[in-house]
């Protein structure tokens, strides 16, 4: 017969897919202007100009058998080469091509991280709240996953909560800063302690990685800065995309990035290479992973994500919602103003807003509200949620 747990998986969407599918059923019924739709990340900001130029010039410029044929399994060497010397002038790091397995967007490079690490019966430990798939990327690679909460209305790293979930069966610690869907920003001194609890534990029982997934680095506000992982703990992997800060979600083009000073850092990348090939995960899209040489250090407009989050955010608090203040990403995390997220979440289709309950990233009582809409959403959406926010006075 067939795969039951992956039947099962393709027969139930995550709930931001439902909500996106019911979204786009209810705009064809009522017109686009009349849903309020902030369920999925996909970026509204498009990519910068230069973008789109440098892929006419590539295709314009480039034999077509190099254009569209392989590149090696584990990308391009001179991409990777580029791609290892520049996180190395930006986070002075010591990588080179031999560190960097180009990916097919950050969802690739986690399932091969995972696929590389973990035996049968090994454990990743992730805060919560994380993205839903983390939990189906370690299952399906044979892990344990293990969530731990984070500091209530910060949503900050819980190191005695994370401590407590250590056990001699922990392999990596997964984390996401800037975060979906709390938008928190985990700062160097989390993070610098953070490291010195995987490095005692690791000398303790077996070495710990830990694993950085960070689609929103550059999409971060108001003079946050992300500490780069490598730059703090040796057994450090950084799984990279490049979906939001080039507006790029549907191209599909990304990096995991091996921590040079790794202890046995050759077996880990033959690891990833290996794991990339057992997935079919090799050689990213020829064409993108030349246009990341040329568009190096460009990022769509994020003022523009800024402006939204100022605006939304404010007004929810003046209508009574409990907002976290979101210092990346672009997303909100809202309090439920009932127990029950789902129902909020329910009574808010009735005004045509469309967000996620928090239950599914692993944080019940809290909706997930994605602003990377345009403006006049925005602008058309707040007499809907003063509706709503009625309904709970």
């Amino acid at each position: 017969m067939f795969n039951q747990k992956n039947v099962a998986l393709g027969e139930t969407r995550s709930s931001i897919r439902e909500l996106f599918e019911y979204g786009r059923k209810r705009k064809a019924e009522i017109g686009e202007d009349n849903v309020f739709d902030f369920s999925l990340g996909n970026p509204s900001v498009p990519a910068p100009k230069e973008v789109n130029e440098c892929i006419k010039e590539i295709v314009d410029n480039t034999d077509p058998v190099l254009l569209h044929g392989y590149t090696s399994a584990q990308g391009d060497f001179s991409v990777r080469d580029f791609v290892a010397k520049s996180i190395n002038r930006r986070f002075g790091t010591g990588l080179d091509a031999d560190c960097v397995y180009m990916t097919c967007g950050a969802a690739a490079s986690l399932t091969i991280t995972l696929g590389a690490l973990l035996t049968p019966g090994d454990e990743v430990v992730v805060p919560a709240p994380y993205f839903p798939e983390y939990k189906i990327f370690t299952e399906s690679s044979g892990g344990m996953f293990v969530s731990v909460q984070t500091i209530e209305g910060t949503f900050g790293l819980d190191l005695s909560a994370i401590e407590k979930a250590l056990t001699p069966k922990t392999r990596a610690v997964l984390i996401n800063s800037p975060n979906n869907p709390s938008g928190a920003v985990y700062d160097e001194k989390s993070i610098k302690d953070l490291c010195a609890l995987l490095k005692a534990h690791s000398e303790k029982f077996s070495p710990v990685y830990l694993i950085s997934d960070e689609p929103y680095r550059e999409v971060v506000y108001d003079g946050a800065e992300v500490p780069y992982i490598m730059n703090h703990y040796d057994r450090s992997i950084v799984c990279y995309s490049y979906s939001k800060c080039l507006s790029l979600p549907g191209e599909r083009i990304g990096y995991i990035a091996v921590n040079s000073e790794a202890e046995e850092k050759g077996k880990l990348y033959a690891g990833i290479c290996g794991a990339g090939r057992a997935l079919g995960f090799v050689c990213a899209p020829s064409l993108f992973q030349r246009l990341i040489v040329k568009t190096d250090g460009l990022v769509s407009d994020i003022s523009i994500y800024k402006a939204n989050r100022d605006r939304l955010s404010s007004r929810l608090t003046e209508l009574g919602f409990e907002v976290a203040r979101a210092g990346g990403a672009f997303y909100l995390f809202v309090k439920s103003p009932e127990p029950d997220a789902k129902k909020f979440a329910e009574r808010a289709k009735s005004h045509e807003i469309l967000i996620v309950p928090g239950d599914d990233f692993g944080k019940e009582g809290y909706v997930r509200i994605s602003y990377c809409v345009s403006p006049e959403m925005i602008e058309r959406s707040l007499p809907a949620f003063e509706s709503l926010a009625k309904e709970y006075r």
